[in-house]
């Protein structure tokens, strides 16, 4: 193939890889942080994501996740991140995978974050059209937890840990 033919290639790579979820394989460019890790009380969005994703996950023939204060706790300390830069990503994924790894056994991670999105609802829905956060959603997991805050300007963050122990 010529160098001409590979680049519309490598350019759908890029969007796929910009536009799917984090995955345990993937490695962190941006700088490490530590992560500050709190008690966080489940707020309602929360739990309807959970019970939503279970739904789907029931319908679909798969086992149903157990939430895990643990997880809940390093997607908080990642959403409140979100928050405060203003923006979504997956930035230092690799630290909170190694974390999970580390401390509760974790042998997979994979998250799902967003943000905009003004209910559980349109949040999961939004997931399930994407190929890579459906396909996360459809992991090999046993636990999963979720972290939903708003910034400043009332537009809310999500940040949904898997993990397979």
């Amino acid at each position: 193939m010529k160098s001409i033919t590979k680049l519309p290639l490598l350019a759908l790579l890029v969007v796929s890889v910009l536009t799917s979820c984090s995955t345990d394989s993937m490695d962190d460019t941006a700088e490490s942080i530590e992560l500050n890790l709190v008690a966080i009380e489940a707020k309602d969005i929360e739990i309807e994501i959970l019970n939503l994703i279970n739904d789907y996950r029931l319908t679909s023939g798969l086992n149903t996740l157990s939430d895990m204060s643990v997880v809940k706790s390093v997607a908080y300390s990642h959403t409140d991140y979100m928050v405060d830069n203003n923006e979504v990503s997956h930035d230092n994924f690799f630290t909170r995978s190694n974390y999970l790894k580390t401390n509760v056994g974790a042998t997979k991670v994979s998250e799902n974050v967003a943000y905009g999105y003004s209910t559980a609802q349109t949040v999961v829905n939004a997931w399930l059209k994407s190929d890579g956060h459906r396909g996360t959603i459809e992991g090999d997991f046993t636990s999963f937890d979720v972290s939903a805050e708003k910034s400043e300007n009332g537009r809310w963050y999500f940040t949904n840990i898997f993990i397979k122990k």
